[in-house]
């Protein structure tokens, strides 16, 4: 029983193609053009895959709590991509770029280069208590007038002592000081300690005094005479202000030729004895070093 509130219009296939000739375009002879370009469509199977991907839940891929609707798995999948991808970068950045790092890194480094100097100190205290980093600075313990006399000496030493600075000078007279010494008195001891210390250039009147086999001295060759053996390539005197000493220079250390009257600085040069007298011999691990040679401004 069909009900007359219902209406339908029943459009016969000839209908629909006078319909479709109406809205066609024609040419000049009234014959209609036909348009040949192909249209694509999706076709069913299509379109129901789709809202499979887009809808269904076994579509999503399941890499959050909360889904994303609209989207198929192929592209949920790239913009999950892209957002591990971003959270990732922005984590780098703020690590590479957080407040304060720079600093933290430099007393790091700082830190690390204070233990390990602390460490040497501890082992250098073993041979030379002066150098202990534990130790209290004994100038503490003097008086005003003892101190600035203490600072006074310090400053007219280091003018003559090379390479030991005031505080190094001012610290081993306080402790000659503190130790009971009068100031002049520690003034000496100290001067020549530290004239004779390793490293320094020794005056030649003090190479008697000293208890390592390996010295360095500055002086001008007073005299050369000729070789008592083929293993020696040269054999002279060596003197400054304190005194002189002999010199020979061994074949085999290769050592650069020396002339008299000439100004020369020997590193690591052994000191031995000669006819009861001290004597030093230049060998492979010695130097010599020419202040005035090559000069040529002076020539």
């Amino acid at each position: 029983m069909s009900s007359n509130n219902s209406s339908s219009k029943v459009v016969t296939v000839d209908e629909q193609a006078f319909e479709q000739a109406g809205e066609q375009t024609v040419d000049e002879d009234s014959v209609p053009v036909v348009d040949e370009t192909p249209v694509f469509e999706a076709t069913v199977k299509q379109e129901i895959q789709a809202k499979v991907d887009a809808n269904h839940p076994d579509g999503i891929a399941n890499t959050s709590t909360e889904r994303i609707h609209g989207v198929t798995l192929e592209q949920e999948e790239r913009i999950r991509a892209r957002e591990a991808e971003l959270e990732r970068i922005s984590s780098q950045a703020e690590l590479g770029t957080q407040e304060g790092r720079e600093k933290r890194t430099r007393e790091i480094t700082a830190r690390r280069s204070v233990e390990r100097r602390m460490t040497f100190q501890k082992r250098a205290a073993s041979v030379d208590p002066m150098a202990d980093p534990d130790r209290v600075d004994p100038r503490a313990e003097l008086t005003r007038e003892q101190l600035a006399a203490v600072n006074k000496q310090s400053m007219r030493l280091a003018d003559q002592l090379d390479g030991w600075s005031r505080a190094v000078i001012g610290q081993r007279l306080g402790e000659a000081v503190v130790g009971g010494k009068d100031l002049p008195s520690a003034v000496v001891n100290v001067f020549e300690e530290l004239q004779t210390a390793p490293g320094q250039v020794i005056p030649i009147g003090k190479l008697e005094e000293v208890d390592r086999n390996e010295v360095s001295i500055d002086g001008h060759v007073e005299t050369l005479w000729d070789p008592s053996h083929p293993s020696i390539a040269q054999v002279g005197l060596i003197a400054d202000e304190s005194g002189q000493t002999r010199v020979t220079i061994w074949e085999k250390s290769e050592a650069l030729w020396i002339k008299e009257g000439e100004q020369v600085r020997i590193h690591k040069a052994a000191r031995n004895w000669y006819e009861g007298r001290v004597s030093l011999a230049v060998t492979g691990w010695s130097t010599i070093h020419f202040p005035n040679r090559d000069r040529w401004w002076e020539a």
